[in-house]
């Protein structure tokens, strides 16, 4: 599957699915067959980190 490439629509996106439909980054990463280390390198670079009690990227 294609994520946004762009890091601002990546966490606008990102942070609808996880509000929508997934419980954890872990079950995103895993229904999509993704790594998760990916968008984390591409938010991080934003100033953006997943906090898990908040199933989000916040900003840090």
């Amino acid at each position: 599957m294609n994520i946004p490439q762009d890091p601002y629509i990546l966490l606008s996106y990102i942070n609808t699915k996880l509000r929508d439909q997934y419980s954890s980054l872990d079950a995103f990463c895993l229904d999509l067959d993704i790594d998760d280390s990916n968008i984390r390198k591409v938010l991080s670079s934003i100033n953006y980190a997943y906090i898990t009690d908040k199933n989000q990227f916040t900003p840090i």
